[in-house]
């Protein structure tokens, strides 16, 4: 896909901003009486704006207008698909292991998955956006290219190392062991040097925002108490590469599946 020639906004932009809008309106008439406590903190009589959560409406504001950036739904659903699942997967290994905790108490809560799969978008236009700044520069001097390299396995060393302290209080539970594995797996198998280091700063970028806002307010806090730790940020670097690993996985898988369907159809017409 040429970025250059591409409009940034195309149609798919609209689908998918409705898309996003709906899923925001769903989920605060759901969970109604979550949003009533929020907006209770606010002087509607006074200087209202004194009140406003400006950085959770700046999150908004951003991710809204990334994840319209030309916008293809053949592509983004997919990513909505594996964001889902993989939201869900975090949010039950962090929850279950008494990692972080709600402040609803629950574990997980359903309210939050949605914002997975919003910000896996978001995260995949800065990283594209990122690609191509890197890109040209990349081309024009070869020799960059051990430089990514040495710079990913400083970065996913240093992370992983990290993550192993972090985890430690929970090695006897099996979703760590599952979620330590994954990672080194993920790690070690690195299918493109440059664009899954892309992927982790992009990831860790926007996350380093949402987990300051979801850990000042109280919304969700971790078992350091630390508002955020460094940890919880390049985590979602690393969600945000194992996210992309599993959509060209799934792919993968689904152009094999469609393609053996294709040839039987072929071999019982002729």
């Amino acid at each position: 896909m040429d970025n250059k020639q591409k409009p940034i906004w195309t149609r798919d932009s609209s689908i998918l901003l409705g898309g996003f809008f709906v899923t925001i309106f769903l989920i605060v008439y759901i969970w109604w009486p979550l949003a009533e406590e929020v907006l209770s903190y606010i002087d509607w009589n006074g200087p209202w704006w004194l009140y406003m959560d400006w950085l959770l409406l700046g999150i908004f504001l951003f991710m809204s207008i990334t994840i319209v950036a030309r916008a293809n739904l053949k592509t983004d659903l997919l990513i909505v698909f594996v964001g889902i699942c993989g939201g869900l997967a975090i949010e039950s290994w962090g929850t279950q292991t008494n990692l972080w905790h709600y402040y609803t108490a629950e574990r997980p809560p359903l309210w939050i998955i949605p914002a997975w799969p919003i910000a896996s978008l978001s995260i995949d236009r800065i990283t594209r956006f990122l690609n191509l700044l890197t890109t040209k520069f990349t081309k024009e001097h070869e020799g960059n290219l051990f430089v990514f390299k040495v710079l990913y396995w400083m970065t996913f060393a240093s992370f992983l190392t990290l993550m192993l302290v972090f985890v430690s209080p929970t090695f006897d539970k099996s979703y760590t062991w599952l979620a330590t594995i994954l990672c080194i797996l993920l790690i070690i198998t690195p299918t493109d040097y440059r664009f899954a280091l892309l992927t982790f700063i992009a990831g860790s970028g926007l996350g380093y925002y949402l987990e300051l806002w979801g850990t000042t307010r109280q919304c969700w806090i971790y078992y350091t108490n630390e508002t955020p730790p460094l940890f919880a940020v390049l985590a979602h670097g690393m969600a945000a590469v194992a996210f992309w690993r599993a959509g060209l996985l799934t792919k993968m898988v689904g152009e094999k599946v469609f393609r053996r369907r294709e040839q039987r159809m072929e071999s019982s017409n002729s």
